[in-house]
């Protein structure tokens, strides 16, 4: 090696950003730059020694600092007598040692998996010093092979990052599909109609006739009739033996559960429910009396949907099924939508992962940023396309197929 040296404590200029200094946040896995560096004076630049200013193909090492000590790269650029501070180590190599060589070692697991073998100080001051950077031991090839070893690891480098870039375009492709065939579902675009189904018309009366007799045998709330549905809320056409109906009336929100103390019943975390399109979930077994009476009551067939930010657009929502004694609560940013019938809640979960749903929800949200949720009057009264029973098995099972096809991985 030509130079290993830690940088100068420098004397800061707070006023003027002219000669900017490397810094540990300068130092990244990615890259080195100058977007958050600080700035000295020029008196202390003046005062350095010509080799303190940093030359392509020298490695930084950061060398303090937990969370950031150990991180290191190699300086691509031509930067203009720039130094580095005193947490910065800077390592330059001579004519018969490659440095990119030395830089993929150093960055290698072989030593950032054991970096605490080369660190002293406290948990909160881990340092990397001096004495320590010189006892690593690198086994080293001749010039030549140095310069191969080097060569073929940039070069599996530039493929792993034409992957990633690769893989991370393919995953907002499928979310774009995704969404796309949700949207396609909810106007009636993704199965043909078929005019043998008994028509919505006829399935919204069996709705509302069941309603009724729910609310008969006080298995639900009697609630105000929702506003009839005005043609300016149709926000898109749908086909002719499909209805427009509110969320509130083929399902009730939040409702209540009775049962003993000593009852063991589910209880559903946010965090239990998964992210994304595939509704799984898990849950907890409690005793109904150690559930608060807060807390939002579910049962099996529910309908689980978070309410708050940013669950609601992670499209965290389930259908609960095989609850102990088929009742449960979850937490208090979940509604409980139970459907009227309960064949309703196979098709939608999805229609509630639809960015229709979405986004009309997140021009709803209420509350100060970080806190915000979808009202409860929002999905009550949310006017939702109600495709034939028929129709609505023939998408669900549509739907299932192509999001397990979106769904695949093709790395």
């Amino acid at each position: 090696m030509t130079l290993i040296q830690r940088g100068r404590s420098p004397k800061y200029d707070k006023e003027n950003k002219i000669y900017p200094i490397i810094s540990q946040k300068c130092v990244q896995w990615n890259n080195i730059s100058l977007k958050d560096a600080k700035f000295v004076t020029k008196e202390f630049l003046n005062k350095l020694e010509s080799y303190r200013f940093v030359k392509r193909n020298d490695i930084l090492w950061n060398s303090t600092g937990t969370g950031t000590v150990g991180r290191l790269n190699i300086v691509s650029d031509d930067f203009n007598k720039v130094p580095v501070d005193s947490h910065v180590t800077l390592i330059r190599t001579n004519s018969n040692i490659n440095s990119k060589f030395i830089y993929y070692y150093l960055m290698s697991p072989i030593i950032q998996n054991n970096l605490n073998d080369y660190l002293t100080g406290t948990t909160k001051q881990k340092e990397l010093g001096l004495s320590s950077i010189l006892k690593v031991n690198i086994p080293l090839p001749p010039l030549s092979e140095q310069s191969r070893i080097a060569a073929k690891i940039a070069q599996l480098f530039a493929l792993l990052r034409k992957v990633e870039s690769s893989t991370q375009q393919y995953a907002k492709l499928q979310t774009l599909l995704k969404s796309k065939v949700l949207d396609l579902a909810m106007r009636g675009k993704l199965v043909k109609q078929d005019p043998h189904d008994e028509p919505a018309g006829v399935l919204l009366e069996k709705i509302k006739a069941e309603k009724e007799q729910l609310v008969k045998e006080g298995k639900i709330k009697k609630s105000k009739p929702l506003p009839l549905i005005t043609d300016d809320e149709k926000p898109f056409d749908i086909p002719d033996s499909w209805e427009w109906v509110r969320l509130g009336d083929i399902f009730s929100i939040n409702d209540r559960n009775k049962t003993n103390t000593e009852t063991e019943v589910g209880f559903l975390p946010m965090k239990d429910i998964s992210d994304g399109y595939d509704g799984t979930y898990t849950f907890e077994t409690r005793k109904w009396g150690e559930v608060k009476s807060g807390y939002t009551h579910i049962k099996d067939g529910d309908i689980a949907l978070a309410k708050i930010t940013p669950c609601f657009q992670n499209l965290k929502s389930c259908i609960v099924n095989e609850l102990p004694n088929g009742i449960g609560a979850a937490t208090t940013e979940i509604y409980a939508l139970n459907p009227i019938l309960r064949s309703l809640s196979y098709l939608y979960v999805y229609f509630l992962k639809s960015p229709f749903f979405i986004k009309s929800g997140m021009k709803n949200f209420t509350g100060n940023v970080g806190q915000q949720r979808v009202p409860k009057k929002f999905v009550e009264m949310f006017v939702i396309p109600l495709p034939p029973l028929d129709e609505q098995i023939r998408i669900k099972k549509c739907l299932v197929k192509l999001l397990d096809l979106l769904a695949t991985k093709i790395f």
